[in-house]
């Protein structure tokens, strides 16, 4: 399987070989940064469509966070255009972190959409280190479809303990692997290094739910959705919360 693996990705890197020179010579990144958030802009709003409800349920938790003064502190990273903004209730104050610069400005209609917010902030950093961000300052932090490319899913997960206060709550969204042994999976693996250039870093093949397992979270609630889209070699989705 592995040889199969091997050929296979040989000749969808053929297939897609200026991609690839362009990556080699820097150019790709670059270029990529800049599409990159136009792209996400057209799939997230198509994918809020279909996940809409499961969105509402699992974001409609954070009311029960507010505190005497009604309002919660809440970190998002990776938060892309803001397609979440629209399920996040009143009261919320909102810090944005990218490492992406680029995806400050398409913010701005969000924003401008969601007047029930306050938008305290926005932090071009990686979510590995979030040196900006205080000890224990946010209630919630949220994370969609984040961790798959990020360079440490463990790291992001340590910072977003630290940054949580105690009994602080993540609520995550994510894709993960096909299983194992599967024909999908292989797919994956297949597609998957020609894929991180296109989707700016993603990685088709975490499983990321053996990281949330393993981090050290008083209490971790999870289910898994099917992918919104069939036609993406995305895997399925893992959607919950996990307390500090």
């Amino acid at each position: 399987m592995d040889v199969l693996v091997r050929l296979l990705q040989l000749l969808v890197l053929l297939l897609t070989l200026p991609l690839h020179l362009m990556a080699l010579l820097g150019c790709w990144e670059p270029l990529c940064k800049s599409y990159f958030p136009y792209l996400m802009a057209a799939l997230t709003a198509k994918s809020n469509q279909k996940m809409e409800s499961k969105k509402r349920e699992l974001f409609g938790q954070i009311k029960r966070l507010t505190g005497v003064s009604g309002k919660v502190a809440l970190l998002e990273l990776g938060c892309g255009t803001g397609a979440n903004f629209q399920f996040y209730p009143a009261g919320c104050r909102i810090t944005c972190l990218d490492p992406n610069p680029h995806m400050e400005k398409l913010l701005t209609k969000s924003m401008a959409e969601n007047r029930h917010l306050q938008y305290e902030q926005f932090v071009v950093a990686s979510g590995e280190d979030m040196k900006q961000l205080a000890d224990g300052s946010m209630d919630v932090v949220v994370s969609t479809l984040v961790l798959c490319s990020v360079q440490s899913p463990r790291r992001v997960l340590q910072e977003v303990q630290r940054v949580l206060r105690p009994g602080g709550v993540f609520f995550f969204w994510e894709h993960v692997a096909e299983p194992r042994g599967s024909w999908a999976f292989l797919w994956q693996q297949v597609l998957e290094p020609t894929w991180k250039h296109i989707g700016d870093g993603c990685c088709l093949t975490r499983e990321t739910w053996k990281d949330l397992e393993s981090a050290q979270f008083s209490e971790l609630q999870m289910e898994q959705q099917p992918p919104p889209f069939k036609w993406l070699p995305v895997g399925p989705h893992i959607m919950g919360k996990a307390i500090k």
